[in-house]
């Protein structure tokens, strides 16, 4: 685990204040201190040293992102990036010399293209028409990333073609000497002035792009933490308001963090995990931070139950989304949803982190529908000998590969294995795998190579995808690098 050595006093917040901090001064600066700390003094008033400091270091970033109902006018803010001190905090000064730590999810480089507010990078297919029909605007539009890396899609909305409204999806092309177009060969030297040549001109597209549809929340990122080091949280911070339900560690209720920011605080039973070892493991967890992956903020060690604090999920548990709301939705979203898993593995792998628990109740959905991996890595840390022992009743044998099952052997292909069983509960709309099958008869089963059907709302191309990730041996298995290229190239061509 590495190991992050505390910025200089003068860099630091006020003890116990996280991003939401009022900067001294007048009215207009105070909603920049809800990412920056108020200005300090240098050590030993030593003003010049601090001054040359920061002109060492020029970079310049734009605020993308909104956080929270109060920090409406921040989005758009300049800030001097002064040190990376790791990749998710970064030390920075703004305009008015105030300087403090920001989460690097929520800025970019000033003349990037995730500056501009029609842009939104983690967002698919699927998900683009979801908003666009959702805000119901003739020449309503999104810029999407494609299913090709470094393409880039326009999504637009029309009623000039129907009455119940149609979206086109243009792909941005590029001339052989670096030109930018859309529809006719109208080129420009960026993607920005692409898009604003067609906001006055329709020039061979359905309409032109009159309106900039924003991602209504759908992107907005978690931070990890809620604010630079503080991974433990006062219980005093935390107001709990009702009970959500009960999990394999105990229960979980819906909070809030200083009578602001809704969380999900999981209260672990006593004697449900090996407490010391997940403390150590959480400051590692907090630093996952990704749009697909449930984020932990922190935890609270001053009483027990132990306390877990994590990003709340308004739709609950997957499995009971899809069993309640599966039938009303259309094939495209089940894809997206599973993009949205892929993705947030995806990153887990890139890491070198393992969930060794991945299935559909172990996945969340936001207000948007949007779903995220939750609770990775926990199985490592549960007392109960039934969920970790294979022989055990409680143990997940029905999402489990054979190396698991005889040798408890775990890698990413044994979450790939795992991921395909997810897919099959999503086209299943949440159905039980292997549903009339004791444990016993399903570990016979897959080592004699039987495999989950093909749900009848699963075309051939998509059950392939997920046939593939229950190859008896896990070198045979894609990597979820390789499953998300293919799944992104089915959402852009469903047909």
């Amino acid at each position: 685990m590495s190991v992050h050595h505390k910025p200089p006093e003068e860099f630091m917040a006020p003890s116990g204040i996280g991003p939401e901090l009022a900067l001294q001064g007048s009215r207009s600066q105070s909603i920049l201190g809800r990412l920056l700390p108020a200005r300090r003094p240098p050590l030993n008033g030593n003003a010049g040293a601090c001054r040359c400091r920061t002109r060492r270091r020029k970079k310049l970033v734009v605020v993308l992102l909104r956080r929270g109902f109060d920090v409406l006018r921040l989005q758009g803010e300049e800030y001097v990036i002064l040190h990376k001190q790791d990749q998710l905090w970064w030390r920075a000064q703004d305009k008015h010399g105030n300087k403090g730590f920001i989460p690097s999810n929520y800025v970019t480089e000033k003349n990037r293209i995730e500056a501009n507010s029609w842009y939104c990078k983690n967002i698919t297919r699927t998900e683009a028409e979801q908003l666009l029909r959702q805000e119901d605007r003739e020449g309503g539009f999104v810029v999407r990333e494609s299913s090709q890396k470094g393409v880039y899609t326009v999504s637009v909305y029309t009623k000039t073609l129907s009455a119940t409204g149609d979206i086109r999806h243009y792909q941005i092309k590029i001339t052989d000497t670096g030109q930018f177009f859309l529809a006719e060969k109208y080129t420009f030297g960026s993607i920005p002035d692409v898009i604003r040549y067609h906001e006055h001109n329709a020039a061979g597209l359905v309409t032109r792009l009159r309106y900039a549809v924003g991602p209504m929340g759908r992107c907005v990122p978690a931070t990890a933490g809620f604010s630079f080091e503080k991974w433990e949280i006062n219980p005093s911070e935390l107001t709990v308001m009702k009970e959500l339900g009960s999990g394999q560690f105990g229960l979980v209720r819906l909070g809030k963090w200083r009578a602001q920011h809704k969380v999900a605080i999981k209260a672990i039973r006593e004697g449900a995990m090996y407490e010391e070892d997940f403390i150590e493991e959480a400051k590692v967890m907090m630093k996952l931070c990704h749009p697909k992956l449930v984020q932990l903020y922190g935890v609270c060690l001053q009483q027990r139950p132990l306390l877990i604090v994590a990003e709340f999920m308004e739709n609950g548990c997957l499995l009971n989304f899809l069993r309640q709301k599966g039938g009303a939705l259309r094939e495209a979203w089940l894809l997206s949803m599973c993009q949205d898993v892929c993705e947030g593995m995806e990153y887990l792998e890139a890491h070198s982190f393992l969930h060794r628990d991945l299935a559909a109740r172990n996945c969340l959905v936001s207000e948007h529908n949007v779903v995220k991996v939750s609770d990775f890595g926990m199985t490592r840390y549960v007392l109960d000998n039934q969920y970790t022992s294979s022989n055990g009743a409680k143990f997940p044998v029905k999402w489990s590969p054979p190396e698991v099952l005889h040798y408890s052997k775990y890698s990413s292909k044994s979450d790939v294995w795992s991921f395909g069983v997810v897919m099959w509960e999503i086209y299943s709309e949440g159905r039980t795998p292997f549903e009339n099958r004791s444990n016993l008869e399903v570990v016979n089963d897959i080592t004699r190579g039987v495999r989950l059907y093909r749900p009848h709302r699963a075309s051939q191309s998509l059950y392939a995808i997920m046939y593939r990730c229950w190859h008896e041996k896990p070198l045979g298995r894609p990597t979820f690098s390789e499953l998300l290229e293919q799944i992104r190239k089915l959402a852009e061509n469903p047909d």
